[in-house]
């Protein structure tokens, strides 16, 4: 297993418990205090592209292996010369090819498109109550960065304040929540997305989501996530609560209703009992009938009204993988997000994470692959999300050149959750009376918070590019976690747009899989990307044959 670094001296930053290759901890916590690269970021912004310390000292790259395959040993290509992408009204002079005037904008969709600011969104906040604490933070940073945002599964059949009868949802206050909190700044840029599994199907979601808010809503199908091959998960330590769940129609783990495990629970052998989903499409046999099922399930939404409709795949092998990329295209989706392994959730059996479903660097190399096959021959195919692990700007380009033309998005979980439990947590804070509203968990500032400042004009470096878009008087509306949420996508879009110039692209759209090159042979063999010696050396002998070039490869 490779081990990744626990601290960067150059940043100054410390992961609490083992790192990933996102940087961030394998677990993370939402009382943590600090602090990885993303949860320092969420505070200082784009001031973590570059080493601490600036004028004492000098730094230099700590990247001297590359082992195994993995989004680590893509690299990123840079040039000398030329700019191209440059946006309408800039010329490609010295003046104008700067990295602030890089576009990083975009767009998604076939008949209708959905505009974003920054090219990533979130991953599926559904049922688990770390999503619902700090469900304001996440959902009004999103709305204010400007970018797409998941309402998750389960989120009105764990909801005690829902009205469900006979698969006709009466009353949804959680989901109106959810939903009403990213519409509330809601500007035309992002969306939300709200996710569909077994449970929300027959609990008649999808109705009352069209008859309460129509095309505001992106409806999402869901097949699975790359965390786990079984649906989704959260534990309640209530025993009244179990058994509400389960007459709600959801399985539960172990029988709230037994005798003995309702002995166990009153004696604390059972602290918690798990909620699990249902497994979809178990009664069907065959690919022609997944195929229909799934055809007719998007009919259905056509006919109920919605205009954009998108489907989540989980890690499981290249069969399922061309299958989501055929039937979305053929569906005509507007979106397809694809999350491989190596990613993290709220709740998913440790093991089951840790060993199965495909890598996210080789699932998305498949699916440029399958992608590249059917538009040879002239097919439309889905605008693509990959997900799965994926936390800051360098893994945002290398994502989106790993699956160009075909992928507009990069999805990231936990590291978008973490700016708002930090937010939060200071909230409540400096806010004190505040404390329990927001979910804080400290009783004083974390000493890497304290270093900063004491309130939040200090704190953020994101505060007033916030208070500018809102209005000053606005301010005292918005969530600390929101403003976190800010100053990070504003990191991740400063280190975008620098890697973008270096590599002189200039807006989303020029970005190729030319751009990037593997670090070791293996890397090259499994994602078709070119190792990092081979690419170009045909050219560089050309030159020093004394043969001119007039253009890049």
């Amino acid at each position: 297993m490779i081990q990744w670094p626990k601290s960067n001296d150059a940043l100054g930053t410390v992961n609490r418990g083992n790192p990933c290759e996102s940087t961030l901890c394998t677990l993370c916590r939402a009382d943590c205090k600090g602090k990885c690269e993303t949860w320092l970021s969420s505070l200082k912004g784009r001031k973590l592209l570059y080493p601490r310390d600036f004028s004492n000292i000098t730094a230099g790259s700590a990247n001297t292996t590359h082992v195994g395959v993995n989004y680590n040993n893509l690299r990123i290509d840079g040039y000398v010369y030329g700019a191209t992408g440059v946006p309408k009204g800039l010329s490609t002079s010295e003046d104008d090819c700067i990295f602030p005037n890089v576009d990083i904008s975009g767009e998604f969709g076939i008949d209708i498109s959905t505009k974003f600011r920054l090219p990533i969104m979130t991953g599926a906040l559904g049922s688990t109550f770390i999503a619902a604490k700090y469900w304001e933070s996440f959902a009004v940073g999103a709305s204010l960065v400007g970018i797409p945002i998941v309402v998750g599964e389960n989120v009105v059949g764990v909801d005690k304040q829902a009205v469900v009868e006979k698969g006709r949802i009466k009353k949804a206050p959680e989901l109106d929540r959810r939903i009403d909190t990213f519409l509330r700044y809601y500007d035309g840029y992002g969306a939300i997305i709200v996710q569909m599994n077994v449970e929300d199907t027959r609990n008649g979601v999808a109705e009352y989501v069209m008859e309460k808010y129509g095309d505001k809503v992106i409806i999402e199908l869901k097949w699975g996530q790359g965390a786990k091959v079984i649906g989704g998960e959260i534990q309640v330590t209530s025993l009244d609560y179990a058994i509400f769940l389960k007459k709600r129609g959801y399985v539960v783990d172990p029988d709230p209703e037994l005798p003995e495990v309702q002995e166990a629970f009153k004696h604390g052998a059972i602290k918690s009992i798990a909620r699990h989903s249902r497994l979809g499409y178990t009664s069907l046999s065959n690919r022609d009938q997944v195929r229909e099922n799934f055809m007719n399930a998007v009919t259905y939404l056509r006919k109920l009204g919605y205009k954009r409709i998108s489907l989540k795949t989980g890690s499981y092998g290249m069969e399922i993988l061309a299958m989501s990329i055929k039937y979305a295209s053929e569906a005509k989706l507007e979106l397809l997000t694809i999350d491989g392994s190596g990613g993290g959730t709220g709740m998913s059996p440790w093991n089951m994470m840790e060993s199965w479903g495909v890598p996210s660097v080789m699932l998305h190399a498949k699916a440029y692959e399958y992608a590249k096959i059917m538009a040879s021959k002239g097919e439309r195919v889905v605008d693509m999300a990959f997900a799965g692990g994926l936390a800051k700007e360098d893994q945002i380009f290398k994502a989106l050149a790993l699956g160009a033309p075909f992928t507009k998005l990069v999805c990231m979980g936990r590291a978008l959750m973490i700016p708002g439990y930090l937010g939060s947590n200071i909230e409540g804070v400096v806010n004190k009376p505040s404390k329990e509203k927001v979910n804080g968990n400290w009783d004083q500032l974390a000493p890497a918070v304290a270093e900063i400042g004491s309130t939040p004009e200090e704190i953020f470096a994101g505060y007033y590019d916030v208070q500018k878009k809102v209005g000053k008087s606005e301010m005292k509306n918005i969530p600390f976690g929101a403003i976190a949420l800010w100053t990070l996508s504003d990191k991740l879009a400063a280190g975008l747009q620098q890697l973008m110039a270096g590599a002189r692209k200039f807006n989303l759209r020029e970005i190729t899989r030319n751009d990037i090159y593997a670090a070791n042979r293996e890397t090259a063999k499994e994602t078709g990307i070119t190792y990092i010696t081979d690419k170009n050396d045909n050219v560089a002998k050309e030159i020093l044959c004394g043969q001119s070039l007039n253009s890049r490869v």
